[in-house]
């Protein structure tokens, strides 16, 4: 395929609801691979850019991998999205359209405005709202100092955020029960008070990423101007809820199902699944969806994954009747299911916490309530048979056969400015390094 670092490859494009593109079904099957490397993103607006993403990781597999390993490589295409405005490293400057002004009591350049790019995004992704979306943008662009404009702005955006009519993604919302979730805070609270929340996580993963612009963020005036980079904030948090409901879609009914197929029609092929972000919540519920019986799944390797870490535990520490969504998972996979963590995602370190916690809950503490910390921030929490491992141990001695694997990998994964950090940091050879050990196909 063109402009892909690896071959064979072959793109697999499902669509929201999990349906999977059958042309591209039939070509994998037909792939003359011992093993298939399935890498589901997190974060794209076209087709184009997640193929990009997956060229730049795929690039150091083939002179890693054991020689006796015929490697095949496939892309999971998802309908998601990111505002243009996340910094990726290696991926050049985040798109910004057109100049943006900069007025004394305002936040910085590019801080608040919703380019065309991320609008068009919001559009396609989310049928029928386009009047929605203009009004969104139409209000950060202003910035009018007014609650009432807030209460607005969070309605609109939760419109954003409700589940189709009719669709199949309600039931794919929930990492921990429902009794321990309830009402997101994202969804139900004061949209002032949020937006209010969100603009000092802002400021502190500024403050963490450069101190002298975190300084003349704080010494900002202009009483409820400033809120709107929260207000921001608030837009992205919620439309990310609506993206990590469609990943548990797509994974369990798409996925899932697929891999079961394959098991059935290419026998022989291991597949190895990895995902980032979002995309790690994709393949961990695709393992919901594996057909009983489906040997096919030999390592399961998550980046930065954008969900509890308490998804995997067969009882919460705070709530022992209770488990995670993915309880004993794990046990579907004929290998280790490891995840990659780093402190230096501020993603899933500052916003994370902020945007998954319960409505009515304290805000000030959602850092430091571990119940609502992700994966992707600390590893697998509440597993009591899981391994925690350096990335120089894992490199050095390998990861354990099965079960659940924690591997640190702050030492590469570090890079990324303000809002998320070294959150899309992943493509570098020691992480493909882990993914071949996971899958017992290193050299």
């Amino acid at each position: 395929m063109p402009d892909m670092s690896v071959g064979p490859y072959q793109d697999i494009t499902f669509d929201q609801d999990g349906d999977v593109d059958a042309v591209q079904r039939d070509r994998l099957r037909a792939m003359n691979v011992t093993d298939l490397v399935m890498f589901a993103h997190g974060w794209n607006n076209t087709p184009s850019v997640a193929r990009r993403l997956c060229s730049a990781f795929f690039a150091p597999f083939p002179g890693l991998a054991a020689p006796s390993a015929r490697l095949g490589y496939a892309g999971v295409v998802w309908p998601s999205m990111r505002f243009t405005d996340e910094p990726v490293p290696d991926f050049g400057p985040p798109a910004v359209a057109g100049p943006v002004e900069t007025v004394p009591g305002r936040a910085g350049p590019g801080a608040v405005a919703l380019d065309a790019a991320t609008q068009q995004a919001l559009t396609g992704l989310f049928p029928g709202h386009g009047a929605t979306v203009a009004r969104l943008a139409r209000l950060l662009d202003e910035q009018p100092e007014s609650e009432a404009a807030f209460a607005e702005f969070g309605r609109l955006a939760r419109q954003l955020a409700e589940v189709p009519a009719g669709g199949l993604e309600a039931g794919f919302t929930e990492d921990l029960p429902k009794d321990e979730r309830g009402p997101a805070a994202v969804l139900y609270e004061d949209a002032l008070s949020l937006c209010r929340q969100f603009t000092l996580a802002l400021e502190e993963t500024e403050l963490v990423a450069d101190k002298e612009a975190a300084d003349a963020t704080f010494a900002l005036g202009g009483g409820l101007t400033k809120v709107w980079k929260g207000a921001k904030e608030l837009l992205r948090q919620t439309t990310y809820y609506a993206m990590k409901r469609r990943a548990g879609t797509v994974g369990e009914l798409g996925l899932g199902p697929l891999l079961g197929q394959l098991a059935r029609t290419s026998p022989d092929m291991r597949v190895h699944l990895v995902g980032h972000s979002q995309g790690a919540r994709l393949v961990a519920f695709a393992l919901r969806g594996l057909p009983d019986g489906a040997g096919n799944v030999k390592s399961v390797t998550l980046l930065q994954g954008a969900f509890s870490h308490y998804a995997f535990a067969p009882s919460l520490p705070h709530a022992p009747q209770n488990s995670g969504a993915l309880r004993t998972m794990e046990e579907r996979v004929d290998g280790p299911l490891v995840a990659c963590y780093s402190r230096h995602d501020s993603a899933l370190g500052v916003i994370y916490p902020l945007a998954s916690r319960l409505a009515g809950d304290d805000a000030t503490a959602a850092g430091l309530d571990k119940r609502w910390w992700a994966l992707g921030h600390d590893g697998i929490q509440g597993v009591k048979s899981s391994a925690r491992l350096t990335l120089d141990e894992a490199l050095a001695r390998g990861v354990p056969a099965s079960g659940c694997v924690s591997v640190d990998t702050a030492a590469v994964v570090r890079r990324g400015g303000p809002p998320s950090g070294a959150h899309s940091d992943i493509c570098h050879r020691e992480l493909a390094e882990v993914v071949l050990a996971a899958g017992r196909l290193e050299r």
